[in-house]
């Protein structure tokens, strides 16, 4: 396959993990059972500041961009500008599809639907993660922080990279917990996304779309 078919190729499962990743982190935050902790700490901080879901996502996205230049020890401008390209489509789906559902009644279904909708978007997020980084056009600079810590510290380990990199998001979960004495999103699916995120993410690298391969850029 010659350079160009690649890109293309790469391209297209681009877009599909950005339309499933934002659907999948939707449905977590809908069926109020439980968000990827990342997800969790931008609805904590969006119910504190009373700011919207998508803004928020997109501001947290870029503190972790710069955090994620601090530990390549320098600033990639076009891995950073890819991460800035990725969190717009990303961030406003989440929270437009969020409140999609809310409007069209999600939070009223049996709680056992939301649990399964709920684990279903957490297993839906790691497929979407494993997708795009084994692209490697763009990443959501929390991924690309998964992603460094995965390939540069942790020897290609996706699960405990996922566990390492949760880290600033349990701190931020906190942080908002101590100030407001509230807690958001956090539930079954919190505890599914911490276990099984990056194995999901391991086994989706194995499992789904087996000829996207690595493109390592760390």
């Amino acid at each position: 396959m010659n350079k160009k078919s690649d890109f293309n190729k790469r391209l297209f499962f681009l877009a599909i993990s950005i339309v499933l990743n934002s659907f999948s982190n939707a449905l977590t935050v809908a069926s109020h059972c439980g968000s990827a902790l990342w997800t969790a700490s931008s609805v904590n901080l969006s119910e504190w500041f009373n700011f919207p879901l998508g803004t928020v996502l997109f501001v947290e996205g870029i503190a972790v961009v710069i955090a994620n230049g601090l530990l390549l020890k320098h600033f990639d401008w076009h891995r950073m500008l890819g991460n800035l390209v990725f969190m717009v489509p990303f961030s406003y789906l989440v929270g437009a599809i969020s409140s999609g559902l809310d409007t069209h009644g999600f939070l009223n279904l049996p709680l056992s639907v939301r649990i399964i909708a709920d684990a279903l978007g957490i297993v839906g997020i790691g497929v979407a993660v494993s997708i795009y980084q084994r692209a490697n056009i763009v990443l959501h600079p929390n991924d690309d922080l998964t992603y460094i810590v995965r390939f540069k510290f942790m020897n290609g380990k996706a699960a405990v990279a996922q566990w390492v990199s949760y880290i600033p998001a349990i701190s931020i979960i906190l942080l908002t917990f101590i100030v407001t004495h509230h807690i958001y999103s956090i539930g079954l699916g919190t505890i599914l996304a911490f276990i099984l995120q990056g194995a999901v993410t391991g086994w989706a690298d194995r499992h789904v779309f087996t000829t996207l391969k690595h493109h390592l850029n760390v």
